[in-house]
């Protein structure tokens, strides 16, 4: 027997959303982090709409509201700020503010409540599997046997390496040097700066995150031989001289980190029992805070899927129909953050089409496409031709006996059947029936994935029967 139905390499907030996701469908699980204690570094700054609601669904969106900031600002594409667009489709129309160790340890304890093993400083030096599991080997030289592993260790993955996974994209052509420090000089004289030089440099900036405490951003003279060597704190003041004609001052550094602009998507997600999610997955500028996101949402999607595999119900297709839905969405992340890495370029060419754009996105239309874009609401996976709905998430809607998203925390299943005639009796062990109405909603009935995503709209028992086993299996006895 299997010491565990599933390994994961690598607790980031990758690893830790999916070790939650599969507790919750009773998975042995195991996280296994190279680190021994939890990194300060703030690499992301907050959620994007999307991710909120996943928290909310999950019934965890009060921890995180707790301990964030609400934001209705524009800006997030390429940095160009427009008012944040009004009607959006969802209840949570804002970005929550929440430096990543938060978003870390909130994700981590989940894990744990839920009964997933973690063992910090611990790393996967080695991989085998066959027909029935996995066997990892440990830097220690011990070995852990699975049905399943996953590996959210990162860009730089020690398990895509092992399965020979290409990454193909490009390598970094710039690099910023990034860092939490105290400034000696008066926060208004600061910002007087930063502004001034991003009227033209768009990609350095140094903002107070309280106590003190500056987060600074400044590009590098050059990109790193080794992008994990932190820069040292005399080449960020010599940078910060050299943009801004001062250092402020700056002294007692926190932490220091360097991040370029390389963009790489894995060319599977999957092989064999052995799959890949986050940064392991798909790299890219930060540009527009979409990494931590785009993975955490991988998490998410993948892992009902991986759950139904270990529990035997899993219809044909369902494990790979992750990256059939999740490749494109971070094809189409790269694709964008490229666009918005030219257009913070200083060059005449890059700065002209900036403006052009920021003419563009005065259309409220156009500003809503691409707020829609960066905060993950307009992804819709393809399910086929039919309703408008189908392949997409259905936001938070109010119903006569409370919330949708409150009907969702245990990750299963949920047909929402306002006629009160449908049944899916079959499928009890895997999908909640909710008779209830809203008038938020303009279907008879909707069929929803433990994901959100509508996998079915309509009024007519047999088409419903249809379409139950496509995503939940076989109905029970």
């Amino acid at each position: 027997m299997a010491d565990f139905d599933v390994i994961i390499a690598g607790g980031g907030p990758t690893g830790m959303m999916l070790a939650a996701e599969l507790r919750l469908h009773g998975v042995r699980v195991v996280v296994l982090e190279r680190d021994a204690r939890p990194t300060e570094m703030v690499r992301s700054l907050g959620l994007h709409v999307r991710s909120i609601e996943v928290m909310d669904q999950r019934g965890l969106l009060d921890r995180f509201l707790a301990h964030g900031k609400r934001y209705r600002l524009g800006g997030y594409f390429a940095g160009i700020h427009r008012p944040w667009p009004e009607g959006m489709d969802t209840a949570h129309s804002y970005i929550l503010g929440l430096p990543q160790p938060v978003t870390d340890r909130l994700l981590a304890e989940r894990a744990a409540e839920l009964g997933a093993e973690i063992r910090r400083g611990t790393e996967v030096v080695g991989l085998s599997q066959d027909e029935d599991g996995v066997t990892a080997e440990l830097a220690d030289e011990t070995r852990l046997r699975s049905r399943y592993l996953v590996g959210c260790d990162g860009g730089r993955s020690t398990v895509r390496k092992l399965l020979g996974v290409g990454f193909p994209g490009e390598s970094a052509g710039h690099e910023w040097l990034l860092g939490e420090m105290e400034a000696a000089v008066p926060e208004e004289e600061v910002t007087a700066v930063v502004a001034e030089i991003r009227k033209t440099r768009h990609g350095f900036g140094a903002g107070p995150v309280g106590d003190g405490v500056y987060r600074v951003v400044v590009p590098a003279e050059a990109v790193a031989a080794d992008p994990a060597v932190p820069p040292s704190f005399e080449e960020v003041k010599r940078r910060l001289r050299a943009f801004a004609g001062t250092d402020f001052g700056v002294h007692s550094p926190r932490w220091l980190s360097r991040f370029g602009d390389a963009t790489r998507l894995a060319e599977r997600y999957r092989a064999g029992r052995v799959l890949l999610a986050g940064d392991a997955a798909h790299i890219h500028p930060p540009l527009g805070g979409q990494g931590l996101n785009l993975g955490v949402q991988d998490a998410f999607n993948l892992g009902w899927k991986l759950a139904a595999e270990v529990a035997g119900w899993a219809p044909e297709g369902l494990l790979d129909s992750y990256q059939a839905e999740r490749r494109p969405v971070a094809a189409d992340v790269l694709d964008h953050t490229r666009a918005q890495s030219e257009l913070i370029s200083p060059e005449p060419g890059p700065r002209a089409v900036r403006r052009l754009l920021a003419e563009l996105m005065d259309f409220e239309d156009v500003n809503r496409y691409l707020i829609e874009k960066v905060t993950a609401i307009g992804v819709r996976y393809d399910f086929g031709a039919g309703h408008d709905l189908l392949g997409r998430r259905l936001r938070d809607v109010e119903l006569k006996r409370g919330r949708l998203y409150a009907l969702m925390h245990g990750g299963r299943g949920l047909l929402l059947d306002q006629t009160g005639r449908l049944s899916a009796a079959g499928w009890a062990d895997r999908v909640d029936h909710v008779a209830d109405t809203s008038e938020e909603l303009d279907v008879p009935a909707v069929l929803l994935r433990p994901d959100g995503h509508a996998a079915w709209v309509g009024d007519d028992q047999a088409d419903l029967l249809g379409h139950l086993p496509i995503w939940f299996g076989a109905p029970a006895g």
